[in-house]
């Protein structure tokens, strides 16, 4: 199990947590480099997201997210990180849905142990067939499936996605990214970009979905995380406690320390446990929630 830091930002106990997004070969970081941040951030468990072969599709805007846009590595160098730090690291099973022998190349990796399969972060429509038999396969092997949302980008049609969680109410599916987390707000439109700041209007898509829908789950992690935590505090606390059994940590940053202002992982930490009206409620955003869903 990885050590824990002291420094402000980090976890300074022994309490467990579980950082349930991050990368192999994130923007070309070392593994000795993730290594170290994962024990700045006190992560005691880390589940790594794969990326999909690279392809020249639509799906991946003809490569452009190929390595998840971000040079992250796949499959098995997920898997073979993992199995060398089995203690501290799990691994989820990726591949490009619409690309032939998909199905295979996930249903080989949960086999071996994957416990999401994730990240989905392509050009395809949330309710296609091909994405319904990525939903299908996340069902036969009782794994969540883990989506980033990003309008004209990365899973078109978050607001037909409704469709899907009643179709595949087994299937637990957790969002990620900033359509996902600027659509906590009723009031927002594209136009305010995708980080969009000032108070909250209660009743956004995201917080519906959350609300109506027991198989969704939100992913805190990245900086649209960080946004949806910061920009409106009453608000935050509010959605915190309302949806404390449905939110889970994750880092998805690629700074090597793990401390400080320049990790948004120990920055979410930090605004986890502002916002947590009791010590249980932390606990369960930053491990509980995870370890029961993932079965850790």
């Amino acid at each position: 199990m990885l050590g824990l830091a002291t420094s402000t930002g980090a976890a300074q106990s022994t309490e467990p947590i579980i950082d349930i997004h991050q990368h192999v070969g994130y923007s070309g970081r070392a593994d000795v480099a993730l290594l170290a941040h994962q024990r700045g951030l006190g992560a005691t468990k880390t589940i790594l997201l794969p990326a999909g072969r690279p392809v020249l599709t639509a799906s991946t805007h003809q490569g452009v997210s190929n390595g998840l846009q971000a040079q992250c590595l796949g499959n098995d160098a997920c898997y073979r990180f993992a199995r060398a730090h089995s203690k501290a690291f799990a691994f989820g099973a990726n591949e490009v849905p619409d690309i032939e022998g998909a199905r295979q190349e996930i249903e080989k990796y949960l086999k071996l142990g994957a416990v999401v399969i994730a990240e989905q972060k392509f050009g395809v429509h949330c309710d296609s067939p091909e994405m319904q038999k990525i939903y299908e396969l996340a069902e036969a092997h009782r794994v969540p499936v883990l989506m980033h949302w990003q309008f004209d980008m990365y899973n078109y049609g978050l607001e037909r996605f409704g469709t899907m969680l009643a179709k595949y109410p087994k299937v637990n599916f957790i969002g990620h990214a900033q359509t996902w987390w600027a659509n906590i707000d009723r009031n927002y439109d594209t136009g305010q970009g995708q980080y969009p700041k000032g108070l909250v209007t209660r009743g956004g898509l995201t917080d519906r979905y959350l609300s109506d829908y027991s198989n969704m789950y939100g992913d805190l992690s990245a900086g649209s995380g960080l946004n949806a935590l910061t920009r409106d505090a009453d608000f935050a606390r509010d959605f915190v406690k309302r949806h404390q059994n449905k939110l889970l940590f994750g880092s998805d940053c690629t700074d090597a320390d793990g401390v400080g202002a320049t990790c948004l992982g120990a920055q979410i930490i930090a605004a986890v446990r502002r916002l947590a009206e009791s010590k249980a409620v932390e606990r369960k955003l930053l491990y509980e929630n995870a370890k029961r869903m993932f079965r850790l």
